[in-house]
């Protein structure tokens, strides 16, 4: 497989952690570059160290996981989706904001972001694709659509005031759900 069809995977994958990202940033406006950094490389991390798991364990475990791994993510990002929300919605002496630079938000983010990628590792084993230049293609311009996204989030929320972590919370939510119709309509 060429690097220009990785890349278009790779594009593929990244679409929810651009929107995750772009929730980031609106979230936090405020965001500063070393801790935008850090955001774009774990879920750059996940998403391509995922896509090489998926290849090594390959059809051993695959035929567990799928049933399961749609579901796994739409409660992981519908969680901190609905919590978002539900703080938005709260007075300001109220609101517990949901922290993304915490590990527990990032790695739930990260993991249900990329739950795809491990079964894209899978087919790209019985496809024999260089995996390690798969995972590294997959993971740069998933970090780059991070940075990108966050940067967009952090401009647009300067201008949304302090209601952003609704729109943040619905971004999230509505990922869910989508990769959730996704899975429930191909085994249809």
């Amino acid at each position: 497989m060429d690097h220009i069809t990785l890349a278009a995977i790779a594009l593929g994958l990244s679409f929810d952690t651009f929107a995750v990202s772009l929730s980031c940033g609106v979230i936090e406006s405020k965001i500063r570059f070393r801790n935008a950094m850090r955001i774009a490389f774990i879920l750059a991390l996940f998403q391509g160290g995922l896509t090489v798991l998926g290849y090594f364990l390959g059809s051993t475990v695959s035929g567990y996981i799928e049933k399961y791994d749609h579901w796994v993510a739409f409660l992981l990002l519908m969680f901190l989706g609905i919590r978002m929300i539900i703080n938005g919605l709260r007075d300001d002496e109220e609101r517990i904001s949901v922290d993304i630079n915490r590990w527990t938000v990032l790695l739930t983010l990260a993991v249900g972001t990329s739950i795809d990628a491990f079964a894209v590792g899978i087919s790209l084993a019985l496809l024999k694709v260089q995996i390690w230049s798969a995972g590294i293609i997959i993971g740069a311009v998933t970090f780059l659509a991070s940075m990108t996204a966050i940067r967009i989030g952090k401009s647009a929320g300067s201008h949304l005031g302090s209601r952003v972590e609704i729109i943040g919370g619905i971004i999230l939510a509505a990922i869910g759900v989508r990769i959730l119709v996704e899975h429930l309509m191909a085994g249809a």
